[in-house]
């Protein structure tokens, strides 16, 4: 397969620059698997779609506060995704501007840093000199993706609405977007119809800001993430599938946790690491049932779902919501794959 057969255009004016003012009154579109009638409603109908007996696995990555915005020493503006802590004072980050090894860079709230090794595809090694991983995050600012204007970008909210209101384990540079819609009311609304709720953790790491640049699809590899499943959530998930009762994950890090966990005996608790890529072909273990984002041409995430619901089905599903003028990307409306 061709990246290229995963494109489609989308008018730029449908690319999400802010959050729904209310988190459940986003719109949602219910695309059945198999042929079946596009539904179209609010985000907060999801329950009149579930059954007693299904089980909703959430992702609960809490995004850490990891973009920072500064000035090199020597003039120009320059940009720091801080991707993991790497040793004492140092860190692996995502740098936009040129910057080579040894160049000076301040940021805001007079932290100064280094760049000490330069890794490649922009990846850096920097160091801070006596500053604390609070100090960072205070100094840094949400990293929401970058198809998401300065314009758009209000900090103050985006601590708070780019962030799902499960978020509990903190370590992903960016959300599990499907989740940004549940508010606590609605799901204690879903919980109260017989449907079990439960958490996986994917810290999700700057591979989803990436392009696949490769042209055969099966040619890319994903960047590993550090999963984690608790052993209520693998009995829980176990336990349904062995009843034939619907396993339904909430986005695509908690679709590939769960297929990346899952092996002979059913899916496993415990910590892994995962760079499983899912394209069409794909056969799940696990997902039976998907609630999704609307995704970027040409990207893996894309893909996922095609892998689910069929490449064809879901582009209908596309064209139908570019029509309806649906609001797509981290920010944008969800879809309901079931």
């Amino acid at each position: 397969m061709l990246v290229t057969d995963f494109d489609y255009s989308l008018p730029e004016n449908l690319i999400a620059q802010s959050p729904a003012k209310e988190r459940d009154k986003s719109r949602l579109m219910v695309l059945p698997r198999a042929d079946g009638k596009i539904e179209h409603g609010i985000f907060s109908d999801l329950p009149g779609y579930l059954k007693a007996g299904d089980v909703m696995v959430v992702n609960n990555a809490k995004v850490v506060p990891s973009r920072l915005t500064g000035t090199k020493a020597t003039g120009g503006r320059v940009e720091a995704l801080i991707v993991r802590k790497t040793g004492e004072g140092m860190y692996e980050a995502l740098v936009r501007g040129r910057a080579a090894p040894g160049t000076e860079m301040g940021f805001p709230g007079g932290l100064g840093a280094r760049i000490l090794e330069d890794l490649g595809g922009g990846r850096k090694v920097i160091s801070f000199d006596g500053v604390t991983d609070e100090a960072i995050r205070k100094a840094a600012s949400m990293p929401l993706p970058p198809y998401i204007g300065e314009s758009g970008r209000d900090d103050v909210r985006d601590r708070e609405r780019y962030q799902t209101v499960y978020a509990s384990e903190p370590g992903a540079v960016a959300a599990p977007t499907a989740g940004l819609h549940f508010t606590d009311g609605l799901l204690n609304k879903i919980k109260e119809n017989g449907v079990s709720v439960v958490p996986v953790t994917l810290h999700v790491g700057p591979g989803t800001f990436l392009p696949v640049r490769e042209e055969v699809v099966e040619r890319h590899e994903m960047e590993n993430e550090e999963y984690s499943v608790p052993e209520e959530t693998a009995d829980t998930v176990n336990r349904a599938l062995s009843e034939g009762r619907r396993v339904i994950a909430v986005g695509t890090t908690s679709a590939r946790t769960l297929e990346s966990a899952f092996g002979d005996g059913g899916l496993r608790a415990g910590k892994g690491s995962t760079g499983l890529f899912i394209y069409p072909g794909y056969k799940f273990k696990a997902v039976r049932a998907m609630i999704t984002n609307f995704h970027l041409p040409k990207s893996t995430l894309l893909m996922i779902v095609c892998a689910l619901a069929g490449k064809d089905r879901i582009f209908e599903a596309y064209r139908e919501a570019v029509s309806m003028r649906y609001r797509f990307y981290s920010y944008g409306d969800a879809m309901f794959i079931r």
